[in-house]
């Protein structure tokens, strides 16, 4: 059984059962140690140029203003979200990784739950992330959260590629 205030079990996290009954979810702060596992983890979801090297990874997470949250079964890290609070009570969702085998089972839902949570808690307004504008899985999940696209920047990622800006009131 799982156990702890961020802790979900298996079952709840896949209904469509994709993932077998075996471990527990759960979300947890970051740690030092996790950085080279985080960073392994954004090398694989993001290809060179968009993902972020070791030392600017380290950087957003251990910002004084800025929030890690990461999501481990008994297998290992399945996720992390790294949360800025920036100036005008915004905050800016810096990224949101879930490992391939991962996907479409909850721990993306869980990781922003927890963020909107901890947002909404610090008075913040409003949160925004960039999206690819062809990353139209990403764009669905966060409409369906009730963010919505504001902005299309060009050339926003090294790579040239357009991303879209979506913002969510909070």
């Amino acid at each position: 059984m799982c156990k702890g205030l961020f802790s979900v079990p298996q079952a709840a996290i896949s209904p469509f059962g994709r993932r077998p009954v075996r471990n527990c979810m759960k979300l947890r702060a970051f740690k030092r140690s996790d950085l080279a596992a985080l960073h392994r983890i954004d090398q694989s979801c993001f290809p060179p140029g968009i993902s972020y090297s070791a030392r600017e990874l380290d950087r957003f997470v251990s910002h004084a203003k800025s929030q890690t949250w990461v999501a481990e079964d008994g297998a290992g890290i399945a996720g992390f979200l790294i949360l800025a609070q920036e100036p005008q009570k915004v905050g800016h969702i810096v990224t949101i990784d879930v490992i391939e085998s991962q996907r479409r089972s909850g721990v993306g839902t869980m990781l922003m739950d927890a963020a909107e949570t901890w947002a909404a808690r610090k008075g913040l307004r409003l949160i925004y992330l960039e999206t690819a504008d062809d990353n139209r899985p990403a764009q669905a999940f966060y409409a369906a959260r009730g963010y919505a696209k504001v902005d299309e920047v060009a050339n926003y990622y090294p790579n040239g590629q357009t991303a879209w800006v979506m913002v969510k009131w909070l």
